[in-house]
């Protein structure tokens, strides 16, 4: 029980802290691969710092030996980096945190098609209720003037990507994947570096670029370790916190009124999953807890 409570505490904690991710890209005024490139150089070198000074090199030679499945994970992880940007930039926040709980359905797709598992009648009818949110979403975006079709499809792209991020890895689960995550975002930064001239809107608002890195650091390594000790239904049912408090929170502080469409199409996804999590959840027995 200590363990499982220590789970939830940490990938809560680890959902809290990613909230904020969308409100810093609305607040921090400069082009979206500069926000890009300090996103992914700082939250890189946050992460970095905080492995080198509790493990040292030992987990980077770990995930050097999962070969070809932690090559994978560390490249799409990457591209993840300047595609939330550009999500978050292109429609409205709530398009993109509701198009990201659909994270399930990319994974139990890639599961079946790279894995050979098979699809449960329980997630034939959650994806068929999230592509209908989703739809929903895509015909609210082509009404409004916030949201845009664009965004949608790079929000999508981020949740098909981290899907299959974790499905390359579950050949070799019983490795931390943590210390990938700076050469991930360390990474992408310096593919995007030399197309943008990012040291002027740095200097300008560094706070908000080193909070921004501090806060999805943090956030990363949480949501590396706290699934550990609980379940998957459980872990999913703490990540739809985020869909549902990030657009609570952006229209609070900056006015994003997520506009009607993307409010109705958001409720089915979240509740299709919320349904979905909660059954998987009650048919697990104290054991699998």
């Amino acid at each position: 029980m200590g363990d499982h409570l220590k789970g939830l505490a940490i990938t809560t904690l680890g959902v809290l802290l990613v909230v904020p991710d969308s409100l810093f890209v609305r607040l921090i005024e400069a082009e979206p691969m500069v926000t890009a490139f300090w996103r992914g150089l700082t939250a890189g070198i946050f992460v970095l710092a905080v492995l080198l000074a509790v493990q040292g090199l030992r987990g980077f030679r770990a995930v050097l030996g999962t070969g070809r499945p932690g090559l994978i994970y560390t490249v799409l992880i990457g591209t993840t980096a300047p595609a939330f940007v550009m999500a978050v930039t292109n429609t409205s926040v709530a398009n993109v945190v509701f198009i990201f709980a659909s994270m399930p359905v990319f994974a139990a797709v890639f599961s079946r098609v790279f894995l050979g598992e098979p699809i449960r009648m329980r997630m034939v009818v959650t994806m068929t209720a999230v592509i209908l949110g989703l739809a929903i979403i895509a015909y609210g975006s082509s009404e409004s003037q916030l949201a845009s079709w664009k965004g949608d499809l790079w929000a999508l792209y981020v949740s098909a990507a981290f899907a299959a991020a974790l499905t390359a890895v579950r050949s070799v689960r019983a490795t931390s994947m943590i210390p990938a995550i700076p050469f991930a975002y360390i990474g992408a930064a310096l593919v995007v570096g030399p197309f943008v001239s990012p040291l002027e809107a740095f200097e300008a608002q560094w706070p908000l670029f080193l909070g921004h890195g501090a806060f999805i650091g943090a956030a990363s390594c949480l949501l590396a370790i706290g699934p550990r000790y609980i379940s998957s239904a459980e872990v999913s049912l703490l990540v739809l916190l985020e869909s549902v408090l990030a657009p609570i929170l952006v229209w609070i502080a900056v006015g994003e009124d997520p506009g009607a469409w993307a409010l109705a199409g958001g409720t089915v996804v979240i509740g299709a999953l919320l349904a979905s999590n909660l059954y998987a959840l009650t048919r697990q027995g104290p054991a699998s807890r």
